[in-house]
């Protein structure tokens, strides 16, 4: 990539590299520097006050020993791992499931798919505030239901109750990434050639056979592409977790991403808050690292 921009630089016309330069320039402004500027905040001392006067001693390692030492690093870190897991799984399995649904030929498909797409596209906050009207604990939706359904006997208080606060995030977030899950995975089973299935239709085999022998190993670097971005994305979930719990009640729901927001602009620990952040990004890097690394062992193979 590097050398088909120098060469962009060096071969093309001079509104082909102001083309290059602006996108370079943009890249080092907005992701370059911020990235590196919060790594070099997770080794000093940055409270509110040496944030402007830039009076920061260098603490090395120590400001990373002092997070773990903390008493709520460890549960974050669980309620994070289930938040992530459970996305992840059930984003995958349900948006797999829809799209092969929707390989169907049937009247209204393209509609109905779109309608699925419409709560993708809404900002966070906005499918927030509906979850948050739906989890309510005194006129909600969903304790209507289960209540019409006789499955339970008095309300729950999803969003204030510890033991309902993550899982009512993790369903929302569920709910969000299924459509971007159900289109990469359409866009992959398109991909498979139809005689294939017709071939081993013939050599006996059912669907089961088909789905695990067929389009299971066919769509393996499509897989990997959409768990990779479903791991990466719900590590950068924030809107959900402000919307419905701020993390609450006392840390039940809250997940390493909303901590460090909250550690840096409001309690204003920015070193612990950079901390945070820079452990994301390495747990981001090593998926994406991964990720392509199988795809390279896949494409040599």
């Amino acid at each position: 990539m590097i050398s088909q921009l120098l060469k962009t630089l060096r071969d093309g016309d001079g509104f082909e590299a102001a083309l290059v330069l602006a996108a370079i320039g943009y890249l080092l402004v907005f992701a370059a520097f911020p990235l590196v500027y919060n790594i070099v905040m997770s080794f000093q001392e940055v409270d509110m006050f040496s944030l402007a006067s830039f009076d920061r001693p260098f603490r090395g390692l120590d400001n990373y020993r002092d997070l773990i030492q903390r008493p709520e690093a460890w549960e974050i870190l669980r309620n994070t791992i289930i938040f992530v897991s459970c996305s992840v799984v059930f984003q995958l399995g349900l948006g797999f499931a829809l799209a092969l649904f929707f390989q169907l030929d049937f009247p209204g498909a393209g509609a109905i798919r779109g309608l699925f797409l419409a709560g993708w596209v809404m900002p966070g906050l906005v499918v927030g505030a509906i979850w948050k009207w739906i989890f309510a604990g005194d006129f909600g939706v969903l304790n209507y239901a289960l209540h019409s359904a006789g499955l339970i006997d008095k309300n729950i208080f999803w969003l204030s109750d510890p033991a309902y606060a993550l899982a009512a995030v993790t369903i929302a977030n569920i709910w969000l990434g299924i459509p971007f899950n159900m289109i990469l995975l359409s866009v992959g089973l398109a991909g498979i050639p139809e005689d294939i299935y017709e071939a081993a239709e013939l050599d006996g085999a059912n669907r089961w056979q088909r789905f695990m022998s067929i389009t299971v190993p066919l769509m393996g670097s499509t897989l990997g592409a959409v768990i990779s971005l479903g791991i990466i994305f719900t590590l950068q979930q924030f809107d959900l977790v402000a919307a419905l719990t701020q993390g609450g009640p006392a840390n039940a729901s809250n997940i390493a991403q909303y901590w460090s927001w909250q550690m840096s602009f409001q309690t204003y620990e920015i070193s612990a808050g950079s901390v945070v952040a820079t452990l994301m990004i390495a747990v981001v890097v090593v998926v994406a690292a991964i990720y392509v690394r199988s795809v390279q062992h896949e494409h040599s193979a």
